[in-house]
């Protein structure tokens, strides 16, 4: 067994491992990081659905690049780490014992099954969402010989994987407990538009029921349908479970790492564990809301960036005085060409929990004069403190740059800024760029706001 040495050991090497690395070799260089990893080829976690249609069309095109850290002098292995002595800062993969001084577990998500559903994971033709290059490559192999095919899910996976699976041909049918699609990140009047798009393009939606079990022919284990909770069964050869994911907190656990909600690993707001030599970033780890500041269980890969700067330059002092304060829970997406955004809390979730609110929305043009070639719609909402005017949540639907508003938004949420200093903001605008500086979407939303206010 090899004994190897390092100031910085990094379990994982997912957006918040990597980045953790990255970030802690720029601010300490002379320190030795070792990244320990289970998977020689990291996948872009978000964009694996696009591997499933005409997009990408294979996981070849859908690897992360590691060249920055292997520039920076990172080191990497491949191998699985199987135990961790966190007194003795010490761990064990299979052929390696590593000593550390510091260490950091990035060991990400699995995807999460309901225990009614977990005996199907036996049957030829039923897959999750794993990020795991081989076991989508076999998932990919089965689902392009088949035909009628069942999403269960109704979140950003299971959309984005329904929708490229109908453009390559796919007959499609998404099944979700909730009444819309993308329940809970959008409020129901901008749920509803997505939702729109998805049936006109011809995938079929049954709301407000569940997957009570899977079918096959006489013990065949090959799938053959789903049997629902309302007694419906749907016909199906391949049956996806986009059913959301759980920590990967296995291997803390038996290191005798405290557990928060939702299973992740408890950690302050510099991602340290109760041992402070020992960290946690990403979604292995247990996050609150930026606004609720009760326990979240949002996974993104922005969220789990953010936690691995935070982390990386926090391993040996303090280089902000400001940690990581919570996820805002900032979303993005895309149903057919158009966009879909939310950052923050929704009108109905903060209605949902007593907070005295006001919203105000805008539709324009993306473009002006509306006339240009190419210009989309574009529906702006806000959600504000009645009394102070601080936003705490916000969602846009339009073209491509919806993407980089709602960042506009999340960072007028992080800096607790109000409707009036968004009414005061310049912003930058061009014809063939932008919405018009007079009635600039973000700003006239703000500005509906006030006007309630005032009224009230």
């Amino acid at each position: 067994m090899e004994t190897i040495t390092c100031d910085v050991l990094i379990i994982g090497g997912g957006p918040a491992g990597g980045v953790c690395a990255v970030t802690a070799k720029m601010n300490y260089p002379q320190k030795k990081v070792l990244v320990v990893r289970e998977m020689e080829v990291q996948m872009v976690p978000c964009a694996i659905p696009y591997v499933f249609g005409t997009t990408l069309g294979s996981s070849e095109k859908n690897v992360a690049s590691c060249a920055k850290a292997e520039e920076m002098g990172i080191e990497t292995i491949i191998a699985k780490v199987e135990e961790v002595n966190t007194e003795a800062k010490m761990a064990r993969t299979s052929a390696h014992e590593i000593h550390f001084d510091k260490l950091v577990f990035a060991t990400g998500s699995v995807p999460f099954v309901h225990a009614s559903l977990q005996p199907s994971l036996a049957f030829e033709g039923v897959f999750t969402v794993p990020k795991n290059k081989q076991l989508i490559d076999k998932a990919k192999t089965y689902i392009d010989n088949v035909k009628n095919i069942v999403v269960v899910g109704t979140g950003f996976i299971g959309i984005e994987m329904a929708m490229e699976l109908k453009e390559s041909g796919k007959n499609v049918t998404v099944i979700g407990g909730s009444k819309h699609i993308l329940k809970g990140t959008f409020d129901s009047e901008v749920a509803m538009q997505a939702e729109e798009i998805l049936l006109a393009h011809d995938v079929a939606f049954i709301s407000e029921d569940r997957v009570s079990g899977v079918l096959d022919d006489n013990g065949s284990k090959i799938v053959r349908g789903v049997q629902l909770k309302s007694g419906r069964v749907v016909p199906a050869q391949a049956v996806i479970l986009a059913t959301g994911y759980k920590p990967n907190t296995q291997l803390a656990k038996e290191a005798g790492l405290f557990l928060g909600h939702y299973g992740g690993i408890w950690v302050d707001e510099y991602m340290r564990t109760a041992n402070h030599d020992v960290f946690a970033v990403g979604d292995c780890c247990a996050r609150r809301g930026f606004i609720s500041k009760v326990p979240s269980k949002v996974m993104l890969a922005s969220t789990s960036a953010a936690e691995g700067r935070m982390a990386g330059s926090s391993l040996f002092g303090f280089k902000y005085l400001k940690g990581f304060s919570g996820t805002i829970a900032i979303f993005s997406t895309m149903v057919g060409t158009t966009a879909f955004s939310s950052a923050g809390i929704t009108e109905e979730e903060a209605r949902k929990s007593g907070a005295d609110i006001v919203v105000g929305s805008f539709t324009g043009m993306n473009r002006h004069p509306g006339s240009i070639p190419g210009a989309h719609k574009q529906f702006v909402k806000l959600v504000a403190m009645r009394h102070s005017g601080q936003i705490i949540g916000g969602q846009i639907v339009g073209g491509n740059e919806t993407g980089e508003m709602i960042n506009i938004i999340g960072v007028m949420i992080e800096t607790k800024m109000t409707i009036y200093q968004v009414m005061s903001m310049q912003v930058a605008t061009q014809p063939m760029l932008t919405a018009a500086p007079t009635n600039y979407p973000i700003v006239m939303a703000a500005a509906m706001i006030a006007q309630k206010i005032e009224n009230h």
